[in-house]
């Protein structure tokens, strides 16, 4: 089977008949797609982050506590990093590279974000944010400032242990990350907020500007209309605000992210209002309005993609919503809207499609999306 111009079970020249998976059942809004599995000694585990800027990849490869860097996108099933992150090597796979926390360590990486001269990481397992100022260029390599924590030694969860209040300058779980080049958005998924920095730190243990999803810092009881569970921040150049409330099954938008302090979003994806909180809205089966444990948002074009992870499924809406529970406009990663994770192509195994796709993002007409729950990446073509 032969659709936009690649077959269904394409198996390239770099590949050598070892990737199982059918591309056709990625949909029909894509092109020349393929897997990528990093490094060919250590593969990926459980990837939850990627990013692509400037044909620059970087990739958290979370269950192996490391961040690999590659100066140019991979073409090839395995490739070696140029610079690998929280560990000396790329066959370490160590906690805090098997030892104490320190500022070349890592714990579970997610959220990741780079302009191909900066990188800040969501450390989330050490309760922190890491920040290089300048792109790292060897293994290992220590960052420059910490978030979260008051020093590079310290990963407490809100720095005084579980039963303390949040502060503006702790974190608890932070999973996401996402800078404009100026300023910094941290998604402290564990203490149900997100923290505003005016700029990019430049110190250690800096305080937050501002928090969105709560009153004040140290408030930790949360109402519906507010971000339960946010995984993954977004910001486009027109002041959008996208935030992935996980917890909730639904992804927030305001419509100038300056309001986000002071109202609740503006508009509700995947839910008909602030109170509906059911996954694919207790339907058996997903549609096109629905989601189940949506974990990233992608700007595309003058639309947006969301990443509905427990459908294993990306949706598109070819302008960002301006109504609740609006219907989106096509579905990457299944065959129609009513598929889900489970289905007749997971029936012996789930690596033929993509499942539970933790993080997307795009460069021009380029989707990457990290395959989670298969240990992999796949890279694609849009055609929307």
């Amino acid at each position: 089977m032969v659709e936009n111009g690649w077959s269904a079970c394409y198996l390239g020249n770099n590949y050598h008949g070892s990737v199982s998976m059918d591309f056709s059942t990625l949909g029909k809004h894509i092109s020349n797609p393929y897997i990528f599995k990093g490094s060919e000694q250590k593969p990926f585990l459980a990837p939850r982050g990627v990013h692509l800027v400037n044909d620059m990849l970087f990739v958290s490869d979370t269950g192996q506590n490391r961040v690999f860097i590659w100066h140019k996108l991979p073409t090839s099933l395995h490739q070696e990093p140029d610079v690998v992150l929280g560990q000396q090597d790329v066959v370490g796979s160590g906690r805090n590279a098997g030892g104490t926390v320190a500022a070349e360590s890592l714990h579970y990486p997610s959220g990741i974000w780079s302009d191909g001269k900066r990188l800040i990481v969501a450390d989330a397992w050490n309760h922190r944010v890491l920040i290089w100022h300048q792109l790292p260029t060897k293994n290992g390599q220590a960052a420059d400032v910490v978030l979260g924590q008051p020093d590079f030694k310290s990963n407490e969860v809100n720095v005084e242990g579980i039963s303390k209040s949040p502060t503006s300058k702790s974190l608890h779980w932070p999973y996401g990350v996402f800078s404009d080049g100026k300023r910094l958005w941290v998604a402290d998924t564990g203490n149900r907020r997100i923290l505003y920095y005016k700029t990019i730190p430049l110190e250690n243990y800096t305080a937050a500007d501002k928090v969105i999803g709560k009153p004040d810092f140290s408030t930790r009881d949360y109402e519906n209309n507010q971000p339960i569970w946010p995984y993954s921040v977004k910001t486009n150049s027109d002041g959008v605000l996208a935030v992935a409330d996980t917890q909730f099954y639904r992804t927030l938008i305001w419509s100038n992210w300056e309001t986000a302090f002071n109202t609740p979003a503006d508009v509700i994806i995947g839910q008909p209002d602030f109170d509906a909180c059911g996954q694919n809205q207790y339907g058996l089966f997903p549609d096109a309005h629905t989601l189940n444990w949506t974990y990233d948002v992608c700007f595309y074009k003058k639309g947006l993609l969301v990443n509905d992870t427990g459908n294993s499924r990306l949706l598109y809406f070819e302008r960002i919503p301006k109504t609740n529970n609006q219907v989106a406009d096509a579905v990457i990663g299944k065959r129609d809207f009513k598929t889900g994770s489970e289905n007749r192509d997971t029936i012996v195994g789930t690596d033929s499609s993509l499942y539970w796709p933790f993080s997307i993002c795009t460069q021009k007409d380029k989707l990457v999306v990290a395959d989670t729950g298969n240990h992999r990446l796949a890279v694609m073509g849009l055609l929307l």
